[in-house]
């Protein structure tokens, strides 16, 4: 990852920028996405808070995802447990299916944290730090030249 030339960010625009980061955790894009209409000034803090607001959607994609497979998973289940109704065999397709969605969430809310913290740290340090893949679409988003 080159270093990005630019101007080097003020104190506020550090602060605002992590913040953009941090308040994912708990606010998911609405914090990102405030902070990213009230600073349009600042493309730093602009570039900042455009990651949040993509790493978001991203996760947002990934819920709704989980979230039409878990219930396939339990029609699917249902639909079989109808046609065989003397069988007494547990559902193990919804069991496993569950437990398998609900670790990958937890494991993408670890992560979420992660990435939280660490670009929240970096942007407080005044780097232009990208995330891995979406921070490319980010700088573009923002004026930058890929």
């Amino acid at each position: 990852m080159e270093p990005i030339s630019i101007a080097a960010p003020n104190h506020d625009e550090r602060t605002m920028a992590m913040l953009a980061h941090i308040l994912q955790i708990v606010t998911a894009f609405i914090g990102p996405l405030v902070i990213f209409l009230v600073k349009r000034d600042s493309r730093f803090v602009r570039f900042h808070a455009a990651q949040a607001l993509i790493w978001q959607a991203a996760i947002f994609c990934f819920w709704a995802i989980a979230i039409a497979f878990f219930f396939g998973t339990i029609f699917t289940t249902i639909a079989m447990q109808a046609s065989r109704p003397h069988a007494n065999s547990p559902p193990v397709g919804l069991i496993v299916g569950g437990i398998l969605i609900w670790l990958l969430a937890i494991g993408l809310m670890i992560l979420n944290l992660i990435v939280s913290i660490v670009y929240g740290i970096k942007a407080n340090n005044g780097e232009w730090a990208k995330y891995p893949i979406i921070g490319n679409w980010a700088w573009r988003l923002t004026g930058g030249q890929a």
